[in-house]
């Protein structure tokens, strides 16, 4: 007795052996292949555009998204959201950035220069080191010479996206003589991938007070 759930071959096929026979089973398999193929392949092209999608989600999250630094060990609302400082950011930046460049000793210089150094992009770094190296042959020579500089509060201090402009006062002791000079520092800068670096420190319109 055959059995119900048995698929039953066409009588034709029994046995059979002609090569038209084993032709459609080649068909048929080749045209099952073809389709995986063709899913796979769509599958590996889904994947292709998921990761797109994924990358530029991911790009533009650390565009926004807010880095907290917190320079010197200050606090406050320091941060740097993308390429852009918050002002308290800038604020305390700009009042390192003075103390360390413009208030020093023969003793404390080159601490204090190396430190300055270690915000300096590595484009800038050669030019603001030779610059800073002059400073301390200078006080090679002059061991009584001492700087101290202010930012003065009768002007602003003034803040673009890739600049900073500081009015400030030196006091300037050598010997005992002491001299007040008046002038601006001009801070370059730079923020990439939410890094401050420092590119270039110029004295501008300096002039001796007087008495």
């Amino acid at each position: 007795m055959a059995h119900p759930f048995r698929r039953k071959v066409p009588p034709d096929m029994i046995g059979d052996t002609r090569p038209s026979w084993h032709l459609h089973r080649y068909l048929q398999g080749s045209a099952n292949l073809f389709e995986e193929n063709r899913l796979l392949k769509f599958a590996i092209a889904g994947l292709f555009g998921i990761t797109a999608v994924l990358g530029t989600v991911i790009y533009t999250s650390n565009q926004n998204q807010r880095t907290v630094i917190v320079p010197f060990g200050a606090g406050g609302d320091l941060y740097v959201t993308g390429s852009k400082p918050s002002m308290g950011y800038l604020r305390t930046i700009t009042r390192n950035i003075v103390s360390l460049s413009g208030t020093y000793s023969a003793y404390s210089a080159d601490r204090q220069f190396q430190e300055l150094l270690s915000l300096v992009h590595p484009s800038a770094y050669n030019a603001l080191r030779d610059s800073l190296n002059r400073l301390l042959d200078e006080l090679a020579n002059n061991p009584t010479l001492s700087i101290a500089t202010y930012i003065r509060t009768d002007k602003p201090v003034t803040y673009t996206d890739t600049e900073i402009l500081a009015p400030i006062e030196k006091v300037r002791v050598i010997g005992g003589v002491i001299r007040k000079f008046r002038g601006d520092l001009r801070i370059r800068f730079v923020v990439d991938n939410g890094r401050f670096w420092l590119t270039s420190l110029s004295e501008e319109n300096f002039s001796a007070e007087t008495r």
